[in-house]
């Protein structure tokens, strides 16, 4: 028979493991508890579960976190229209694309930014001098042909920049505070310095007496709101083996025009006098695309070599 200095370890033993047993259960179920609270389970399971729900963790957890990097802007890119007809026809702009011009759903370069932009950039105020000459019928040497009206100028030759400001809008102050709105419709050679305009008579008289003969003006870039359309012309003696072409009428200043060349596109040399020549005949009589200087498109079609015949076509570029 064992003594009872053998029992006693024994039920301290036992004693020590029911303690052990009872402490365990406790444990289990205070975790069972918590597992089974709203909320109460770990953050990578809830951040498992809400991405799988598409949701995003609440604010506690990510206020320790790093803020994102912002995202590029998509705002804006550049967008093709095409007229499907055969003869495009004159219509305004409507507000919306016509059945017959679709918009790329490519997203636009953000509005005011013109990354095909040469002196004369969005945004930006120039200062200089305004004079005056009689501009006649409003033509010049952009080759336009006669204007709608004589609020015209002509750009001196450095911010002319090979016939770029051709068809640019301008908003010009003078310092009375009195302003006017013109079209580049010509150059003014040498000695114009750069920030010069030589405004038609009717457009000075806007701002001054024409016995001022000349004062200062500050001047910028203007994308005005329109519901004319762009018109493309071909050039006396153009035919398929060689042509000019000219687009009259876009809203911003052209920066390129291409025509179509087996797979792809084919990039004119602009000439001074405003008109983008094809010395091989490479895309004439074919698609034409056009592009301002903030780098949207449009692409026209269906325009047969008709020399000295302005083809309204039915699409125009955004205003600014």
């Amino acid at each position: 028979m064992a003594s009872a200095s053998h029992r006693r370890p024994l039920r301290k033993r036992r004693t020590a493991l029911v303690w052990t047993v009872a402490v365990a259960a406790v444990a289990l179920l205070v975790s069972l508890v918590i597992a089974l609270r709203p909320g109460g389970e770990p953050d990578t399971v809830r951040t498992e579960a809400e991405a799988a729900a598409g949701t995003r963790p609440s604010a506690s957890r990510t206020a320790h976190d790093p803020a994102p990097a912002p995202k590029p802007s998509t705002a804006s890119p550049s967008s093709t229209v095409s007229p499907s007809s055969a003869t495009p026809t004159a219509t305004a702009t409507p507000a919306r694309p016509s059945p017959a011009a679709t918009r790329s759903s490519a997203p636009r370069p953000a509005s005011g930014t013109a990354p095909l932009a040469g002196r004369i950039k969005p945004g930006t105020t120039y200062t200089g001098v305004a004079t005056h000459y009689d501009a006649k019928d409003g033509d010049g040497a952009c080759l336009y042909g006669p204007s709608p009206d004589l609020m015209v100028a002509a750009m001196n030759h450095a911010d002319y920049e090979t016939s770029q400001a051709c068809g640019a809008y301008i908003l010009v102050r003078g310092a009375s505070g009195a302003s006017v709105t013109v079209r580049v419709t010509n150059e003014c050679p040498l000695p114009c310095a750069p920030g010069q305009l030589d405004l038609s008579k009717e457009a000075f008289a806007k701002l001054a007496g024409l016995s001022a003969g000349r004062i200062p003006i500050t001047w910028s870039l203007l994308s005005p709101g329109t519901s004319g359309t762009v018109s493309i012309r071909y050039k006396t003696g153009s035919s398929r083996h060689w042509c000019g072409i000219q687009a009259l009428g876009h809203r911003n200043p052209l920066a390129r025009l291409e025509v179509r060349s087996g797979g792809g596109w084919s990039r004119l040399t602009r000439t001074e006098y405003n008109y983008f020549l094809s010395p091989g005949g490479t895309g004439c009589g074919g698609s034409l695309r056009l592009t301002d200087i903030y780098g949207e498109q449009l692409t026209v079609d269906g325009l047969p070599i008709r020399p000295d015949t302005v083809q309204r076509t039915r699409v125009q570029f955004t205003r600014r």
